[in-house]
């Protein structure tokens, strides 16, 4: 009988024993299922919320190329207007310029301004010039334009024949002739109003021969490339070319 009742009781407890293990374990099990779960749901949150940023981000540069597109767009609608103003300005004149297409760049004859390897102004320079700048001039501070309008730029240029660095003297001694001429009060060819606005934006460059004028046959034209540019420069045409690389890729 005793056997029998310690038997019982030591089934009974190994039963107890038992059965608080299982019940350890499955509370263990518990705590690691609502501890994944947790850890789930965290990161569940984490990447909605980096997927919001993203979608934000992406939001946010759509909204920038668009804001750049209408700029870029509006900054090339200005100088298209400009060169197409240009362009008017001088059509059924007897000036023979002619405006560039693509930039609105404008080249005089050096034959006429200047004797051959001179850089004083002739007579007959100095009356073209006095026909074109007031024209030129008026187009580009025009204000429809005057406020886009960073820098204006006379360049000499000649031709192949001869050593580069003479050229090149030639060609910027021939620019600063036209300049000088352009900002001199006395020749009363432009206002004093706009001559003082010129003085800020007008630079005279020497070229040398580094861009000669080729025919058809990819010859030089050596006429041809003895001249003076007249070129503008808008506020943002490096933001423009900036904001065209960024387009593009």
């Amino acid at each position: 009988m005793r056997r029998k009742k310690k038997r019982h009781l030591e089934e009974t407890s190994y039963w107890l024993s038992y059965s608080d293990m299982m019940a350890a374990l499955l509370l263990i099990f518990v705590l690691i299922i609502s501890f994944t779960m947790l850890q789930s749901q965290r990161r569940y949150e984490q990447k909605q919320e980096e997927l919001k940023q993203q979608q934000a981000l992406v939001q946010s540069q759509q909204e920038q190329l668009q804001e750049q597109q209408e700029q870029l767009d509006k900054l090339i609608g200005i100088r298209t207007e400009l060169i197409e103003a240009l362009k008017k300005e001088f059509d059924g004149t007897d000036l023979s310029v002619k405006v560039d297409e693509k930039t609105g760049s404008i080249a005089l004859d050096s034959s006429i301004l200047f004797d051959s390897g001179q850089f004083a102004l002739k007579s007959s320079g100095e009356e073209l010039l006095q026909k074109f700048l007031p024209k030129y001039i008026g187009v580009l501070t025009d204000k429809q334009f005057n406020d886009y309008i960073s820098e204006i730029i006379i360049e000499g240029h000649t031709d192949t024949q001869g050593d580069y660095l003479y050229n090149l003297e030639l060609s910027q001694k021939r620019a600063l002739s036209v300049a000088t001429f352009c900002l001199d009060e006395n020749k009363k060819v432009l206002s004093t109003a706009k001559i003082t606005k010129l003085r800020k934006i007008v630079t005279a460059n020497g070229k040398s021969f580094s861009n000669p004028i080729l025919d058809k046959d990819g010859k030089e034209d050596q006429n041809a490339s003895r001249r003076v540019e007249f070129l503008f420069r808008l506020k943002d045409d490096e933001m423009i070319n900036d904001i065209s690389d960024i387009l593009n890729n």
